[in-house]
């Protein structure tokens, strides 16, 4: 594993600034999220934003994805492509984004209810976001990347849900993905400490079924293997002492969704 690229204040200013606009691109996207909007209107949208910001898409063609957004529906965890394909009542789509601005990275997921979704998978995005939320206060410095799993695991099992393995969070920076990984699994006081200058990506990624996935044919897309939904939220903190420092918001994205209803 590569090592762990430890930040001044300057650069966790830098990240921050990266952060936000990726919370107000996803805030743009809000707005339209609704039946009949299809992925490919929503990562034009993205895109432009972006752009128009004097940033640019941190996910377009890394690794050759061909999108701003990876937009996942339903039962797909992660790494959907967008598509023609409208939006139908009663979905859910998590959508990813990531910015580059200022040489660092920003990335920020969120979930969406399209129209009206059932009381069930409405429960399943609550506890997801709880799930980060406790990820978050555990995530100081001194504690451990174990504290961070198993505060998600614990509180989505608790609920009946599986948690992914395959896919963590991760630290952020210059790159996309550094060092370390950020499992939503694990045991409290296990794994590295993490210390002050650590700034990462915490991303539950839960399952209203089994906790396995299988990969699309699309060679991208990460859905469950019982084919149930799927959810998943994401923040980019800094580590300090005594509380984490939340570069990222959802506080754009709840914005419009709050005024939309």
């Amino acid at each position: 594993m590569s090592k762990i690229i430890y930040k001044t204040d300057e650069e966790i200013e830098l990240i921050r600034q990266s952060s936000l606009l990726v919370g107000k691109t996803l805030a743009e996207v809000a707005k339209i999220v609704k039946p009949g909007v299809t992925t490919l209107q929503m990562d034009k949208i993205a895109e432009e934003f972006i752009r128009d910001n004097g940033a640019i898409p941190g996910f377009k063609g890394m690794y050759d994805f061909p999108n701003t957004l990876c937009t996942s529906l339903n039962e797909a965890v992660v790494h959907g492509i967008p598509n023609n394909k409208p939006l139908q009542d009663g979905d859910i789509i998590s959508v990813d984004c990531g910015v580059l601005m200022n040489d660092f990275y920003g990335d920020v997921a969120y979930t969406f209810e399209v129209g009206n979704v059932n009381p069930e998978v409405k429960k399943l995005l609550e506890v997801t976001k709880e799930c980060l939320r406790r990820a978050i206060e555990v995530a100081i410095a001194g504690n451990r990347i174990g504290d961070i799993g198993y505060a998600v695991q614990s509180y989505a099992e608790e609920n009946g849900y599986g948690v992914v393995r395959e896919l963590v969070g991760h630290g952020l920076g210059k790159n996309l993905h550094e060092a370390p990984e950020v499992p939503n699994y694990g045991r409290r006081g296990n794994g590295l400490t993490l210390k002050e200058g650590m700034v990462i990506a915490i991303e539950p990624m839960i399952n209203m079924g089994v906790k396995n996935v299988i990969q699309d044919k699309d060679g991208w897309t990460i859905v469950t293997k019982d084919r149930k939904p799927s959810a998943h939220f994401e923040h980019d903190i800094a580590i300090r002492k005594g509380k984490a420092e939340v570069l990222s918001t959802h506080e754009f994205i709840e914005e419009v969704l709050k005024n939309k209803n």
